[in-house]
């Protein structure tokens, strides 16, 4: 059961998810995209909580982490983004963070590691020495953070990690993680799968990058269903595309050459997908031919299934910055927050994707 405190942040961050939802409209911009600007892209649908969500009975406040309240408005936040903002993902991750930061009238310093875990090491390490009061790290690797942990528990500096989780002691090391259920984004995935083959035929998943939780639970759930509700439907490829359009599309034609006969691909974002139709589309295949499932909800991926070239797409909202603002406003002041703070996901599907394309990113 969620402590009162866990409720009322619960219902408040609901509260402004709504009427952000409102006030805001999604249209970023992608590699095919390059207009835009940050609002733009931090715009759509705002986080929401899943209720219940997973973990809520685990929860963290100052006096079990350590150091002192203070004013957030007053406060330096430091962000560390994880890879190059030529992801719709990440470009609308960083976009969500930045435009609150400014809504707020807080200072943030940012960094990007463009995809170099050392990189993003020293980064934060550099955020720490330039006096970052709090971090929000979105994480490139899971493991690895030993001397960031150690520099940040030395200053008494609270993390809050989004999108990934790292592998550390939550309200010791850090103090809230808040991202999807990756093992629910693999099984719905799946799901879509099994409906658009009928649940026979064979499939290839392009696996993120390797070294983080994400791309182990989105491969878990989906082998999983796949396992328990399709044993016709055979995993006969298994391949990284490193969450990039180039290498998914790389991947995908060595794939149709060794498997000529496959009957789906399972794409752990909408990068490597896309890719994936662009490997598709080069070897003279038509739309429809070999089922695609991804998982994100960008405007290309989105509009991929309206065009017919792609089977469903599971929603991964990047708009993190309502949210993690409102968790660092809470622990700050004091109150509880949930160690694990799992948010609500949608899902496009050849009925929805039309009328839905404008809530993509």
């Amino acid at each position: 059961m969620k402590s009162s405190a866990v409720r009322s942040t619960t219902t408040t961050v609901l509260a402004a998810s709504l009427v952000a939802a409102l006030a805001l409209t999604g249209c970023a911009k992608s590699e095919d995209d390059a207009s835009g600007d940050s609002k733009a892209a931090a715009g759509g649908g705002d986080q929401v909580v899943a209720s219940p969500s997973a973990g809520t009975d685990r929860t963290c406040a100052l006096d079990q982490f350590g150091g002192k309240k203070l004013d957030l408005a007053g406060a330096t936040v430091g962000f560390s983004q994880s890879e190059k903002e030529a992801n719709p993902f990440r470009i609308a991750e960083t976009a969500s963070i930045k435009a609150e930061a400014a809504d707020r009238g807080i200072k943030l310093l940012t960094a990007n590691a463009q995809s170099q875990f050392s990189k993003q090491i020293s980064d934060v390490q550099d955020l720490i020495t330039k006096g970052a009061d709090l971090l929000v790290i979105a994480p490139l690797n899971s493991d690895g953070w030993g001397p960031v942990l150690r520099s940040a528990a030395a200053k008494k500096i609270p993390i809050i990690t989004i999108d990934r989780k790292i592998n550390a002691t939550a309200c010791k090391d850090y103090v809230s993680f808040i991202g999807s259920d990756f093992v629910e984004q693999g099984s719905r995935a799946a799901d879509r799968m099994i409906e658009a083959t009928g649940g026979k035929g064979k499939v290839a998943i392009l696996l993120g990058a390797a070294g983080n939780n994400v791309t182990t639970e989105r491969t878990k759930g989906f082998k999983d269903r796949i396992k328990a509700e399709a044993p016709g439907l055979q995993v006969v490829f298994e391949q990284t595309g490193e969450f990039a359009r180039e290498k998914g599309q790389q991947v995908t034609e060595q794939l149709i050459q060794s498997n000529p006969d496959i009957t789906g691909i399972y794409a752990e974002n909408d990068e490597m997908g896309l890719g994936a139709v662009n490997a598709l589309k080069s070897a003279g295949k038509k739309a429809g031919d070999i089922k695609i499932v991804t998982v994100d909800g960008t405007r290309n991926a989105v509009q991929g299934i309206v065009d017919g070239w792609i089977s469903g797409v599971i929603e991964s909202n990047p708009r993190f910055g309502p949210l993690a603002f409102q968790t660092l406003d809470t622990f700050t002041r004091g109150e509880k927050v949930s160690q694990d703070i799992v948010i609500q996901d949608t899902a496009y599907t050849p009925e929805n994707a039309k009328a839905d394309l404008g809530k993509a990113y």
